[in-house]
């Protein structure tokens, strides 16, 4: 399945015209856009290829008002025809470790990735390996924002909810970590301009 609307802006434009918006008009969004988005998003680096993040679309409006509640009550996360959670699963990952391995590496190497990765996730706990896996999800987060501004769409990005509530509406287990829930869609509204800090207040050259 194609998906609708290719990207069209560039990767400066898209970061230069994203917003964060929180007025959506109702129009569904196209299957196809939805996989496009994500799988871009999936192309994000991460720490040995693990790519521990999974996504949770939400297109179903009982569930969506759901959420909101648990959200709490931020208009988008009813409004927008969909939801993203953008989320980290590092005990799948750890489970089915062989599927991120690169296909070009030798016998030899892939055998010494499996047994450092292993060893290396091994020795933790189930909470610590749960946290490793964030940080690599906030990347494909990032990815995923561009991604929608490209094909046509506006997001506002959201960590102010109640993670074990979404966590039980969704049937996730609980090691499962939240980056961000997502609210994407056709804007209802333009969003505030950008407005930031000088880069002689947050740059230094070392």
């Amino acid at each position: 399945m194609q998906p609708k609307h290719q990207a069209s802006l560039s990767v400066q434009e898209a970061i230069e015209t994203r917003r964060s918006v929180r007025a959506y008009l109702p129009d569904p969004i196209d299957r196809a856009d939805l996989e496009e988005i994500i799988r871009l998003a999936s192309l994000a680096p991460s720490a040995l290829n693990l790519q521990p993040w999974r996504f949770y679309v939400v297109v179903d409006p009982d569930v969506r008002r759901q959420i909101q509640a648990a959200a709490p009550g931020q208009p988008q996360v009813g409004q927008a025809p969909a939801l993203i959670l953008v989320a980290s699963d590092m005990e799948d990952t750890l489970a089915h470790v062989e599927d991120v391995l690169h296909p070009s590496l030798s016998p030899e190497l892939r055998e010494r990735r499996l047994r450092m990765i292993q060893e290396g996730l091994g020795t933790l706990s189930v909470a610590e390996r749960a946290q490793r896996g964030v940080p690599d999800a906030r990347i494909a987060l990032g990815f995923l924002l561009l991604a929608a501004r490209a094909m046509g769409y506006a997001t506002v990005p959201m960590t102010g909810f109640d993670h074990d509530q979404v966590r039980q509406i969704l049937n996730l287990p609980d090691h499962v970590r939240f980056a961000a829930m997502v609210a994407i869609g056709r804007p209802a509204e333009e969003g505030l301009p950008h407005h930031r800090l000088p880069l002689d207040r947050i740059l230094k050259f070392i």
